[in-house]
């Protein structure tokens, strides 16, 4: 019995070939280091999934949304009860580091999936910057939630700020895109990029599992540092981006 012959595209009568992993890897828009050396490669290979199935990448973005709001619903719904000890703390925090990476790599992977496939639109980017929004107002709400769960007398003014400057790295990131973008630090050195994981969102929510998972009464600390680290990067982006528009 004959083979069937393999597809071939219909412009150049060559044989078609899947992108692979790589394809997809070789288009990720960086993150920073933790991100490049996991999030982005597992949302190559969530890409390659999709592209087989023939999942759009809005498919993927909306995932990412369900998933990562689903598991920020649960730390806050058992915030109380781990505070109390009704609730094992660990189970819960390990929930919180792979759900919110996954839903990270879906993340990464909505965008490989649409750049390569040639899918790209602005809705769809649209609407993958809102999701995101929505799945990091999630999060800090589940941070949140837990920190004052854990420590009752926790500032409401700290929560507020902490989710004030959250944001500003995802204000930040959207504001970097295109060829306007600029960097107070371009230097790609080791050195540097260690340095900037405090500003790499896959690592910043690993280290909230870790904390969810070996420590939550540590949330506090968490939510502390990260609200300094945000105010700072804040502060000298509005230097930064005052010393550029004076010199144009």
């Amino acid at each position: 019995m004959s083979q069937p012959s393999p597809p071939t595209d219909s412009g150049t009568g060559s044989v078609y070939r899947a992108p692979t992993a790589a394809d997809y890897y070789a288009v990720n828009r960086g993150g920073g280091l933790f991100s490049e050396a996991l999030s982005q490669r597992i949302g190559a290979r969530i890409a390659v999934y999709a592209h087989k199935h023939r999942l759009a990448p809005t498919v993927l973005t909306v995932f990412n949304l369900g998933l990562g709001g689903l598991v920020s619903i649960a730390v806050v719904a058992t915030a109380v009860p781990i505070a109390d000890g009704r609730v094992w703390a660990w189970p819960i925090g390990l929930l919180a580091l792979i759900g919110w990476q996954l839903a990270y790599a879906f993340d990464c992977a909505d965008g490989q999936l649409a750049r390569v496939t040639g899918q790209t639109s602005a809705a769809g980017a649209r609407l993958d910057v809102l999701c995101d929004v929505a799945v990091q107002i999630s999060l800090v709400a589940a941070l949140a939630a837990t920190a004052e769960a854990q420590v009752p007398d926790t500032p409401a003014w700290l929560l507020a700020a902490f989710a004030g400057t959250w944001m500003v790295n995802l204000v930040t990131s959207v504001m970097q895109s295109g060829d306007k973008a600029a960097s107070m630090v371009t230097s790609r050195s080791l050195p540097v990029r260690l340095v900037k994981l405090v500003r790499d969102y896959g690592a910043v929510i690993a280290l909230a599992g870790v904390v969810l998972t070996i420590a939550p009464q540590w949330t506090i600390w968490f939510i502390g540092l990260f609200t300094l680290v945000n105010a700072a990067f804040l502060a000298a982006s509005v230097m930064f981006s005052a010393r550029e528009a004076l010199r144009s």
